[in-house]
């Protein structure tokens, strides 16, 4: 790590090894609901905003969008450990911040106090902290900054922006959903169906239906997730993952069932709504995250109660 930022590791929590774990890394406003802080800080800057947040450090911080989430990969971790406790391929979480270890005393006090299984904190002075992702071998980021976002992207880093919003009851499960085009797959259909519309997509995927579709920018994350869902029975596996995308079933379906079998990538359910709203299919799964590139349907899952995070085109 750089001199100019700092590693804190947690006590309460046992590290993982880097090169086994599926390591995800947060930032502090997607596990707890820091806007009021945020604006603080944009309104009056660094030094009024680390004042605040050193005075308030014993505090509690109200729930932010990814607190489930994270409450949820701890019970995976304990899964796998009852499994067999010399597992190593566990979830690592790891927190990625660019604020002073002064300001983020709070955020890591906070965390332990809830009892997350974050293993480490990572306070970076530099404005763009996710050159280290690649360094924690990272293979899921969440912020609520685009910017991060779309640096991690352009560093091979499956990343995504996580919306701040009522969060939703905690489950035992750990369940994610992920759109298809531009998502789990290349946006290569996406650009067809612009060019040429419905009837020339259809037939573009009729003529290369025997070939896998391109790598999305989730596609590493979700081969990682289901190695690890891999270990456990269906029917008693704490990870749950769906496939709900706008293509509809037939021509437009058998390419990306194809794809999925090709990489030996098995998600629980699919579901080709063929441009239905996603909102109420979402609402039914109730996925802790549901990652999409519209805006259009992120705001629609967000309406049905549903954490969404955005992979944004074109970083």
């Amino acid at each position: 790590m750089a001199q100019s930022g700092a590693v804190i590791l947690n006590p309460d929590v046992a590290q993982k090894d880097p090169r086994e774990a599926l390591v995800i890394a947060v930032t502090a406003r997607v596990i707890f609901n820091l806007e009021a802080e945020h604006q603080l800080f944009l309104a009056q800057g660094t030094e009024e905003y680390t004042r605040h947040q050193i005075a308030r450090a014993k505090e509690p911080l109200p729930p932010g969008t990814a607190f489930p989430f994270l409450q949820a990969v701890r019970l995976v971790n304990q899964r796998l450990l009852e499994r067999d406790p010399g597992e190593r391929g566990l979830l690592d979480v790891i927190v990625l911040s660019n604020n002073s270890p002064e300001a983020g005393s709070r955020i890591v006090h906070c965390t332990r106090q809830a009892g997350l299984e974050i293993s480490k904190f990572c306070f970076v002075s530099e404005k763009d902290s996710t050159q280290y992702l690649r360094e924690h071998n990272v293979g899921l980021f969440l912020s609520a900054d685009k910017t991060d976002v779309c640096n991690a992207l352009r560093r091979g880093v499956p990343a995504a922006l996580l919306f701040q919003q009522e969060v939703q009851a905690p489950s035992t499960q750990l369940r994610l959903a992920f759109d298809g085009d531009a998502v789990l797959f290349s946006d290569e259909t996406d650009r067809v169906f612009q060019e040429q519309g419905l009837q020339g997509a259809e037939q573009y995927e009729r003529a290369l239906e025997a070939v896998p579709i391109g790598e999305g920018p989730m596609k590493a994350f979700a081969m990682q997730l289901g190695q690890l869902r891999e270990k456990f029975g269906e029917a008693e596996s704490p990870v749950r993952t769906y496939l709900v995308t706008a293509r509809s079933e037939g021509d437009m379906s058998l390419r990306a069932l194809n794809t999925l079998q090709a990489w030996g990538l098995r998600l629980d359910e699919t579901f080709f709504m063929d441009g239905a709203p996603k909102g109420p299919t979402l609402a039914r799964i109730r996925p802790h995250i549901f990652f999409d590139d519209s805006p259009h349907n992120i705001q629609g899952a967000q309406d049905a109660g549903v954490p969404s995070a955005l992979v944004p085109r074109g970083c």
